[in-house]
Formats: C-alpha cells, structure tokens, sequence
C-alpha cells in the first residue's frame, strides 16, 4: 500500500505540473501590452530584451548607443517616445555639450519615424549644405532635397524656450537613416530631436512641436495569438517559449501551444492518465504482494535439502 501511495503521487505531480510564467502589465504608469514584454517569454520573440523596468520603477528601451527613458507607450498608433540626456536642451543656452548621435538596431522592428525633425547647431558650411528650403519642404520633407534648413520655422521658434538663437547657427534636417544622424554630428556642434505630436484639433494646428525621439514599431499579429487573447477562449498572455522562442500562450493554469481553454481538454486527459495508471498499479502491485506471500508459503513447508534439489522442492 505504501508502494502504490508514492507511485500515485509521483505520476499525479508529473502530469499537473505546468510553468507559469507571469508578465507584469505595466512599468510604472505605462502599460506593457502585447508586443512588448518585460518578464522574459511574455510578448514577441521580436522585441526580446529590448524594454527594461528599472528598479525605481522607468521604463528604459535599450539600443546600440545606450539606454533611454521612455515616456510614453502609444498601442493605437504604435509608438514610443524617448528622451535622449546627451541632446541640446534650452538650459544649455549656447553652451553646447558634447554629445553623441542616437541609433537604433536596424535587425528591430523599430524605426526613427519620419514625424521627428532634428535641428543642427554650428554646423561646417564646408561639409554641410546649409540653406534655406521652401516652406513646403516643412511638411513634405520627403519632397525636397537632403540639405540643411536654415531658415525652419523651429530655429525661429524653439519649442519651450524663452530665448532666440542669436549667436549660433541652426538648420533643420530629416534624415533618411540612422547613419545621416552621425554623419551630420560629426560636423556639427550639437543636436536636438522634436517630433510633431498630434493634439487632435483642426488643421493647421493639429500638430504641436515637443522635444522628444518618436520610434515607430510594428506589432505582428498572428492567428494563434489572436485565439489565445480571445476572452471566450481563456483571455491568455501571448508569449514564447525562452528556449525555442516558439509561440506560447500564457494563462493562469500553465502554459500551453494554443489558448487557456485547452486546459480543461489537457485536465481531463491528464486525469484518465492518472486513473487508468493507478489502476493498473494497484493490480500490479496486488499481484506482486500476492507472489511475495506464496514464496515465503511454500518455501516454509519445503524440506531442507541442502541446497539438492528434488522433484518434491522444485518450485518450477
């Protein structure tokens, strides 16, 4: 009976035994949402350890050139907005730090977004086409040539700042890639990011200048993740597995290939299992008591022999 107790138990906690892997929903004030993760396993493989909630509880984005302060998190119109420390700021004045170019790791399904504008501070004229554009390139960028505009309406009207640029040069540039940001650094003294952040109201004045770095992401949707988020199907977590990076479906009671609900077909099964092995077990182990009892039966009347054996001893 003691033999068939520990084989129950054994095979019943390897059958119920399932990881569950929690993913926290937020960082702070900013919610963490599919695709995003920052517990590993929870989001997609695509944006692995790229987020970081740090200890005091900011969300930091990681990428070639450093860590970044994330202040805001947008799912509707999928992007990311940081701060960079080592950008020009309007308490620097005309005192310019040294500073470094902002990248991305292009292997991401991140980009710059092309609603940043950067402005460049005492650039070299000898390696930097400054001029001034027309005053559609500010909303067509993409419709002008790739130099250096001096006469942008951002170095007339510095967002938040209560000051004119008097004694410094200041053009505004779109790059097209990450390796223009360091090309242009490399003659010039500083640098800054704004981005037009949409406020809602009626054109013209639907778009407000903030500093800031806006990154676009994409959020690939999949069928099985769909099924799995699906609240009649258990409402799960889309995840992965951290070894195969292959999709999970994260829920309460475990994790499983598909959605939540499978876990009351995988119970059912698993106690059938459990029953069909107990049984047979507990057979088993009756049968073997059962022999145990008859060895030691007839090996009490058998005669002592001296080890010759007889056909009145011989047990087969």
């Amino acid at each position: 009976m003691l033999l068939l107790i520990l084989i129950h138990s054994l095979l019943l906690s390897l059958t119920t035994r399932a990881q569950s892997t929690p993913c926290r929903t937020s960082c702070g004030d900013i919610p963490i949402e599919y695709p995003f993760g920052i517990d590993d396993g929870c989001g997609s493989p695509y944006y692995r350890y790229i987020l970081v909630c740090s200890d005091s509880g900011k969300l930091q984005v990681r990428t070639p050139s450093g860590r970044y302060h994330v202040h805001n998190v947008s799912y509707a119109d999928p992007h990311i907005l940081v701060t960079d420390p080592f950008m020009w700021n309007c308490d620097d004045g005309e005192n310019y730090r040294p500073t470094r170019p902002f990248s991305l790791d292009t292997s991401t399904r991140f980009k710059l977004s092309p609603q940043n504008e950067y402005l460049f501070f005492n650039c070299s004229e000898d390696h930097v086409i400054v001029k001034p554009k027309p005053i559609f390139c500010e909303r067509f960028p993409e419709r002008c040539d790739s130099s250096c505009d001096s006469g942008s309406y951002l170095c007339r009207h510095m967002p938040g700042c209560s000051f004119a640029m008097t004694g410094s040069s200041c053009c505004s540039y779109s790059p097209r890639s990450i390796e223009s940001l360091r090309l242009m650094l490399k003659y010039c003294t500083s640098y800054t990011s704004v981005y037009w952040r949409n406020v809602g109201a009626p054109q013209p004045h639907d778009q407000v200048p903030e500093y800031g770095i806006r990154i676009d992401f994409d959020i690939p949707v999949t069928t099985r993740c769909l099924q799995c988020q699906d609240p009649s199907k258990g409402g799960g977590t889309c995840g992965f597995d951290t070894q195969t990076q292959s999709f999970m479906c994260l829920c309460k009671e475990g994790n499983f290939t598909t959605h939540c609900k499978d876990y009351d077909a995988a119970r059912h099964n698993r106690k059938v299992h459990v029953i069909a092995v107990s049984g047979v077990s507990a057979a088993g182990a009756f049968g073997i008591g059962a022999g145990i009892w008859y060895l030691k039966k007839v090996r009490a009347k058998a005669p002592v022999t001296c080890g010759v054996q007889s056909n009145e001893n011989r047990l087969f």
